[in-house]
């Protein structure tokens, strides 16, 4: 390989590099920007007006806009439709979250709410706590969110009232509940003991800077080497030897 082409080689390298380490840097800077906006807008709507069940019911459909909005909503709970949800820690705990289904007043559609956590049994795993729940009609208040998140499962769903994901659509046929398509972290003091310290959305944009940071600094050390080895080092040396008397 010729110096000529060596020295257009390795341009051709840096350059690659510090355009490729630039650019995700960039990336990351954008990452950042749409998560601080995603947590901006749902701390925004966790500041707006509560809903009542008549607002969420003529969503017609549309029920994504109302996510992470207050709600109260007054309906009686589906017992023999609850499920405990497995595998799920809260407060360093790992235990159940109680999910069940509430039959909006009014109306003949179904809510599943996430009521709380409870503790498992590590000596019976089979056994499920006795949670009371009224009979009568009650007053739920919460926060509209997706449903329950979903966890890595080997084989086919679990039936039964212990669960490792619960799937709405499976639900409703299994319980013929008109179920809607999103759920209700249910906030307040709970008369059952059940804990509610559901975890907050951050954006975590920190990390992205950070991660910006790395990408630039690379970037930037790419540029400088090549710089000294191919620009400044060679004409040091060039300089050097035409000063040399021999």
């Amino acid at each position: 390989m010729t110096p000529r082409t060596r020295f257009w080689t390795v341009t051709i390298a840096a350059a690659g590099t510090v355009a490729l380490t630039a650019s995700l840097g960039v990336w990351q800077l954008a990452r950042a920007a749409q998560k601080q906006a995603l947590e901006t807008g749902i701390a925004e709507r966790g500041a707006m007006a509560e809903l009542d069940g008549a607002a969420v019911l003529s969503a017609n459909g549309a029920f994504e806009p109302l996510l992470h909005r207050m709600v109260r909503l007054k309906g009686q709970w589906v017992p023999e439709a609850s499920v405990f949800l497995d595998n799920r820690p809260m407060a360093g705990r790992s235990g159940f979250i109680l999910v069940t289904p509430l039959r909006l007043s009014g109306d003949g559609r179904a809510l599943l709410v996430q009521r709380g956590w409870v503790p498992r049994n590590f000596q019976d795993r089979s056994q499920v706590p006795d949670v009371p729940t009224p009979p009568d009609e009650v007053e739920v208040t919460g926060r509209l969110a997706p449903p329950p998140s979903r966890l890595f499962e080997l084989g086919a769903a679990e039936q039964g009232r212990i669960r490792q994901n619960l799937d709405i659509e499976s639900l409703a046929r299994d319980t013929g509940l008109a179920l809607l398509p999103m759920s209700v972290l249910q906030t307040g003091a709970s008369p059952e003991g059940l804990l509610r310290e559901w975890p907050r959305f951050e954006s975590a944009a920190h990390k992205h800077h950070a991660y910006a940071a790395q990408w630039f600094a690379m970037s930037a050390v790419a540029a400088g080497l090549y710089a000294w080895f191919q620009l400044i080092s060679p004409r040091r040396r060039r300089t050097l030897h035409g000063q040399d008397p021999r």
